[in-house]
């Protein structure tokens, strides 16, 4: 429990003082059978622990009874190898549609599915070929042994022409440095190829015979410029890969019905004539599920690391260099940045300093500049594992200033969540140079419901209302409303459970601390611009 001393210090601020929350059960959104409205559709979700599918309704919500999981694991080597079997995957989504098929048939919904979707993690590789087997493990978005491949990559490719073509920047988890590290390491293993293909291609081909790569999917495999929405011929011919490689680009609204000779029997009484909407990246789906669907309302992420995006009505004439940008249908783009350390770094806090007392901690996170609460606080860059967004400097690392010898445990956790909290506020910043308005933020993620509130300190650095989302799923839910908005546009849909929103406060305080922040980044990370 929190001491009588700082309950004291709390009621003189006029703060409630926060107490800590017994675990309570997090909201599904779940409906019964009865209760869910027509049409249906299935969607499928491959993450890097598990495969997952439910049966949402018209409102998108999960259709209690239905849901379906098959645990996996990524195989990773000390050479930086982070692999799937593509066939098991494959395995898992036909497991997983075959329970949910059996629930539907069992309900009586045969007829009711209007279409399925599927969104996987990304991005993704694998080379398979002229009978699509796979040739090799599929790589994953965390499969770095083509680190040495990058600075040939430079010498042919000018980056920023690149990034203002295709939104992304040179980087082990995207095709051009994969493939280029293939040819060069593994060349008999790239001659057999017949097509490179990401994961979602993998699976649905072989579940269904169903072909081509989603718009988004080509985006976040770096393959697609932004600005046209079609193969970026560009990069391909830089690394003296043949664009026939790659599947043909997609809209997402150009599903696929399948043969029903392609179908498993068993699945024809509920999927024959039922349309497949080509496999989505889950970078998209997570910001959908929330309700991130336009340029007033931006999805923060939280966990182990995090990531602020926007939905834009088109992509920017001029992709500010920060950040990364993805088009993802014939209009629309998502634009935003990653941090690498977020839980990272409480995880870090939590193994190097002093506990400190749960309760107490809250506190802190919720104090405001002229609390006696606040002790001397340090300024801190939070780059633990390095920084992506905005600066990209792969090799910076974390660095605090302005400690005393009074500095507290306690001043040390509000420092690197400050930290962390104006580091999103940089990405926030740089999304309003693409054109985005927003009045709300929706966060979501682990750090989220371990501490909530630190979202005081998100707010503050954002001067931005902050909406905490409380819902497991989230990012499954996203998929299915994509598929609903082509199937029945502007359908009424559920509104997500949320908490209530933490307004922000303390304008000049967190304009200083920013204004800290960018000074001691131009002076130890990035010193030729100082």
């Amino acid at each position: 429990m929190i001491d009588t001393a700082v309950r004291a210090i709390l009621r003189q601020d006029g703060q409630a003082a926060p107490e800590v929350q017994p675990k309570r059960k997090i909201p599904t959104m779940k409906v019964k059978r009865s209760e869910a409205k027509g049409p249906f559709v299935i969607a499928l979700d491959v993450g890097s622990g598990a495969s997952r599918g439910g049966l949402y309704d018209a409102e998108g919500r999960p259709v209690k009874g239905a849901k379906q999981r098959v645990e996996h694991a990524f195989d990773t080597g000390a050479d930086g190898a982070s692999t799937i079997d593509a066939d098991q995957v494959v395995a898992e989504c036909r497991q997983i549609i075959d329970g949910i098929v059996e629930y539907i048939r069992a309900n009586g919904l045969e007829g009711k599915v209007e279409g399925l979707i599927m969104d996987t993690f990304a991005s993704s590789l694998v080379l398979v070929d002229e009978q699509y087997r796979a040739l090799m493990p599929l790589m994953t978005y965390a499969d770095s042994r083509c680190a040495s491949a990058i600075p040939k990559l430079k010498e042919l490719v000018d980056e920023e022409d690149y990034h203002a073509r295709t939104g992304v920047r040179l980087h082990t988890s995207y095709h051009p440095a994969r493939l280029l590290w293939l040819k060069q390491e593994h060349p008999e293993l790239f001659a057999r190829a017949h097509a490179a293909l990401t994961l979602g291609e993998y699976v649905y081909y072989h579940l269904a015979k169903v072909e081509g790569i989603a718009i988004s999917m080509a985006a976040w495999s770096g393959v697609l410029n932004a600005h046209t929405g079609q193969l970026d011929h560009e990069i391909l011919e830089a690394i003296d890969v043949d664009p026939a490689l790659i599947p043909t680009v997609c809209d997402p609204t150009e599903a696929i019905i399948p043969k029903d000779a392609d179908l498993p029997e068993v699945w024809r009484p509920v999927l024959s004539g039922v349309p497949w909407y080509h496999t989505i990246p889950d970078g998209w789906a997570s910001n959908v599920g929330p309700g991130a669907v336009d340029e007033k309302t931006v999805a923060v992420a939280a966990a182990t690391s995090g990531a602020m995006r926007v939905i834009l009505p088109q992509v920017p004439e001029e992709i500010p260099e920060g950040l990364w940008c993805y088009r993802v249908s014939a209009k629309q783009c998502i634009i935003g940045g990653a941090l690498n350390d977020v839980g990272r770094a409480l995880i870090w806090l939590n193994n190097c300093v002093a506990p400190v007392d749960s309760n107490e901690l809250s506190a802190v996170l919720a104090a405001r500049s002229d609390s006696p609460l606040l002790g001397s606080v340090p300024d801190v860059l939070p780059f633990f594992t390095g920084e992506r967004a905005t600066g990209w400097v792969g090799d910076a690392r974390a660095a605090m200033s302005g400690i005393s010898f009074s500095t507290r445990p306690l001043d040390l956790w509000r420092g690197v969540v400050e930290g962390i909290s104006l580091s999103y506020a940089r990405v926030w910043e740089q999304l309003g140079w693409a054109g985005a308005a927003p009045d709300r933020v929706i966060v979501s993620g682990g750090v989220t419901a371990h501490y909530p509130n630190w979202l005081y300190c998100l707010a503050g650095a954002l001067q931005c209302p902050v909406v905490p989302l409380e819902m497991k799923r989230a990012t499954l839910r996203g998929t299915a409303l994509i598929a609903l908005e082509d199937i029945q546009p502007g359908g009424e849909r559920a509104i997500p459970p949320y908490r209530p929103v933490v307004a922000p406060f303390d304008a000049e305080y967190w304009k200083a601390r920013r204004e800290q922040f960018d000074e001691n980044y131009a002076a130890l990370i990035n010193p030729d611009e100082a």
